[in-house]
């Protein structure tokens, strides 16, 4: 049989021991349910341009993908051509308002950089940097600011 002391000993080691590894472990899994989540935005987010390349190749008369000098277009081809950048600026301001922090490291800097060079790729098309103040328009504040820092680094960069 156990005496009183043994179980008063027992009830020390628990909380001693006990206590902090269950804490740990917990803290561990808030970690690993965290970075879960963040891989699953940034997947759902992926999966979003993925689509949007689609609509881009869905018309390659817009000539989208290509840096090539700007074509004439129709009035029909313009509108295209802005609705497909409202979807793209819509996606934009979706990543950086899930996934952007300033304080990022890691994983998460990796993936928000990815994210990054899609808008400073796009941010390098002078028919897209023109269309940015129509397009900001009643967008998030911080993000506004944010493309529009990547814009104007791009075009400093390539005049």
């Amino acid at each position: 049989m156990i005496d009183k002391d043994t179980w008063e000993l027992l009830s020390y080691v628990v909380t001693v021991v006990g206590l902090p590894l269950a804490i740990v472990t917990f803290m561990l899994e808030q970690r690993k349910e965290r970075e879960n989540e963040d891989e699953e935005v940034y997947q759902l987010l992926a999966d979003n341009y993925t689509d949007f390349l689609k609509l881009v190749m869905a018309h390659p008369d817009l000539q989208l993908r290509s840096h090539s000098e700007p074509l004439v277009m129709t009035a029909e081809q313009e509108e295209r051509k802005l609705v497909l950048f409202e979807i793209l600026i819509s996606l934009f301001e979706r990543a950086y308002l899930l996934t952007y922090d300033p304080d990022m490291r890691g994983k998460r800097l990796r993936r928000w950089m990815s994210w990054e060079d899609y808008m400073r790729e796009w941010c390098l098309r002078e028919d897209f940097r023109q269309h940015l103040p129509r397009l900001l328009v009643g967008e998030d504040a911080d993000f506004v600011a944010h493309i529009s820092r990547i814009a104007q680094e791009t075009r400093s960069n390539h005049a």
